[in-house]
């Protein structure tokens, strides 16, 4: 017994891995242990003394051959993370009033879930939930619910559509829906103002809707593997700039000066509102109407896109090219800056 209370330097850690001797610790190392590693035991249920670790916050259950999770784990109530990759698990083997409990991280990716348990969806304070690598066929409306979830991960499964309802998850930051049968996604996802992170490769699109493009704060748009042909980056309209717009960008463009004295104050304002031009070659402004700079740039042998930059008009972008290194050679990069480059991975 000593020799298993002695696993870990810290008393508030038991590693317990491959010892398979949960029942052989001290009432006072239970009371003390807050981590828990219970990894690689081959159990096939979880015994009913984890109740005994009152003040567990952390609970390590993964590859293990558990196909049952006992109630008992209910009356862990400090409990935040639990971990439980690779086991048998499956949408009957969570207990009953697993909801109540207060969990803020949960990992179920790699067992024989077909359908995301109810009871994962009253886990309100859930800000991780990773359900990858099971046989998952949708996703549940109800996730709405979990209004506090900053991580989704469900990649690895047999998923063909995304609700409108995922779009009502206002922290949601990185969303992880790679490898599923996706054919579509919804233009509602671009309420999800805090994403930063949208894997969508090895799917079936081909098509992307052009709302994806206002994600302001995305940061990585994984795309590879999924028939699409960027199309929702050259499907791009262009209004035409109207007349005020076409004088105004001949004033700024040809220095013409102009004041207070000579112009009323609201074309004073309005010739002040100009944008340059990003295109190093070209010295043009733009006041409302412009077009988007899509550019792809190799990146490691994958790509780099600024997804939210402008320019004047479609002919100050680079002539296409068969070699996306060519492009990259003949724009400025630096003029760009670094924060808005946006990395779309496509190959």
């Amino acid at each position: 017994m000593e020799g298993f209370e002695g696993a870990s330097s810290s008393e508030s850690v038991l590693d317990l891995s491959r010892l398979n001797s949960l029942d052989t610790v001290s009432e006072k190392r239970r009371k003390d242990t807050k981590q828990l590693y219970l990894c690689f035991n081959r159990m096939t249920v979880l015994p009913e003394s984890i109740s005994l670790f009152s003040n567990l916050e952390f609970l390590d259950i993964s590859n293990n051959t558990l196909s049952v999770i006992c109630e008992d784990i209910t009356r862990l109530s400090n409990l935040k993370t639990l971990i439980a990759k690779n086991n048998r698990l499956n949408e009957f083997s969570l207990p009953k009033h697993f909801g109540s409990l207060q969990l803020e991280v949960l990992n179920l990716s790699g067992n024989r879930f077909e359908e995301m348990p109810s009871q994962c969806l009253q886990l309100l304070r859930l800000q991780s939930l990773s359900l990858g690598g099971n046989t998952l066929k949708s996703i549940p409306a109800e996730i709405e619910g979990l209004t506090r979830l900053e991580l989704l991960y469900l990649g690895g499964n047999q998923i063909s559509s995304i609700p409108a309802e995922l779009a009502n998850l206002p922290c949601l930051s990185y969303l992880v829906l790679c490898d599923n049968r996706i054919q579509s996604v919804p233009p509602q996802l671009n309420r999800l103002h805090s994403l930063r992170s949208l894997s969508l490769h090895n799917n079936l699109l081909t098509y992307l809707p052009r709302e994806i493009l206002s994600l302001v704060h995305l940061q990585e748009l994984s795309l590879r593997g999924n028939p699409l042909v960027v199309r929702f980056v050259k499907d791009m309209t262009y209004d035409p700039p109207s007349l005020l717009e076409l004088a105004g960008r001949t004033v700024k463009s040809k220095n013409l000066p102009y004041s207070h004295k000579d112009l009323p104050s609201h074309l004073v304002n309005y010739l002040d509102m100009a944008s340059k031009c990003p295109n190093p070659k070209c010295a043009g402004v733009y006041f409302d109407s412009c077009v988007r700079h899509i550019k792809f740039v190799d990146f490691c042998g994958k790509y780099r896109l600024p997804l939210m930059h402008y320019l004047c008009s479609p002919e100050c972008t680079s002539p296409c090219s068969s070699n996306p290194q060519s492009d990259a050679d003949s724009d400025d990069d630096n003029s760009v800056p670094a924060d808005r480059l946006q990395r779309v991975l496509l190959g």
